[in-house]
């Protein structure tokens, strides 16, 4: 028979101490770090810097945001043909029915990929101007 446990404040002790230290470092790090390092202001250090390629222009101009949609169109029919494998793998308990059923999630599938190829999602040298132009 188990014997009950009588938890007291002085058990958690320890994890009290450790998290005082921990925070009273932490705060101690942030608050001490601006006067601990050298603090010399450039013109080069103030740029904004992005993945070593040098700014040109404005950052609110226009950009084309194919990529991004490529991007989301892969996670999108990536993630739906993750739900393939655990239908394969119970593929003979699934039966005729499990198959007709993965048919016509295939069948979803291809039509909305023709829909996005119809519409011209994967076309990269076309562009598209705004309305009123």
């Amino acid at each position: 028979m188990l014997a009950s446990v009588q938890h007291t404040p002085i058990d958690y002790l320890p994890v009290i101490m450790q998290a005082v230290v921990v925070l009273g470092f932490v705060g101690a790090v942030m608050l001490g770090s601006p006067f601990l390092g050298p603090n010399r202001s450039s013109k080069r250090k103030l740029e904004s810097f992005e993945c070593g390629i040098e700014q040109h222009g404005n950052a609110r101009t226009p950009f084309s945001v194919k990529y991004f949609l490529i991007a989301i169109l892969f996670v999108l029919f990536d993630v739906e043909v993750i739900f393939m494998y655990p239908w394969a793998i119970n593929f003979r308990e699934l039966g005729a029915f499990g198959f007709w059923e993965m048919l016509v999630f295939v069948g979803f599938l291809l039509a909305g990929f023709f829909y996005i190829l119809l519409k011209g999602a994967f076309t990269w040298d076309r562009v598209i101007k705004p309305e009123g132009e």
